[in-house]
């Protein structure tokens, strides 16, 4: 079946072996994103790659286990793969996060400025270390990050703020789509409900 990998010369496998190595890992990085967001038949898919990839890179290091090389390659590549996935996957801003913002009282300027920028904003007033607060959330797409941190840090300057992704989202406008199941999903609930 893998025949081609025959006729690479053994002075070649460690590169083989590390540019295999970050192609897996890479995969395996975008897999984790795509499972922890909901997406099953694109990690199905990345998955069944990443694994078959495994097993090549595996079974060239059992055909040549005198090379030390191989194992080098092999440890490189995963690092390489962990750096280039985690690049691949922030390029991409998949997703939807919650931001939550905590600056002083006197912010009003903040949520009129975020709510111009078409960012859905919900805030309650908290109590902080230092006194009053108020506590600014909004959902927005990931890739609208930056836009909305350059917002607070206009406007907010010594705001403290943290950001977590979200897995489902119901009643956005255009701005964030809501969540929609996957056909799997919708024919579970069928059977079920018979």
């Amino acid at each position: 079946m893998f025949l081609f990998l025959e006729l690479i010369p053994a002075a070649y496998v460690p590169v083989f072996i590390f540019f295999a190595r970050i192609l897996d890992v890479s995969i395996g990085t975008l897999r984790i994103m795509f499972v922890s967001k909901g997406f099953r038949g694109k990690a199905t898919i990345l998955g069944f790659v990443e694994v078959l990839i495994w097993i090549i890179i595996v079974a060239q290091i059992f055909q040549n286990l005198d090379n030390w090389m191989n194992y080098v390659a092999f440890a490189a590549g995963f690092a390489a793969g962990n750096f280039i996935g985690m690049y691949i996957e922030e390029q991409m801003k998949m997703g939807i996060q919650i931001f939550r913002i905590i600056v002083g009282q006197d912010r009003e300027e903040l949520i009129e400025a975020l709510k111009e920028n078409n960012f859905r904003v919900t805030s309650v007033e908290g109590q902080g270390k230092y006194g009053p607060v108020k506590v600014i959330f909004t959902v927005a797409k990931r890739k609208r990050w930056q836009h909305l941190a350059d917002t607070v840090n206009e406007y907010a300057p010594n705001a403290f703020y943290s950001v977590e992704d979200v897995k489902h989202v119901s009643q956005m406008d255009e701005e964030v789509q809501p969540y929609k199941e996957d056909l799997i999903s919708r024919m579970l609930k069928l059977k079920k409900s018979k």
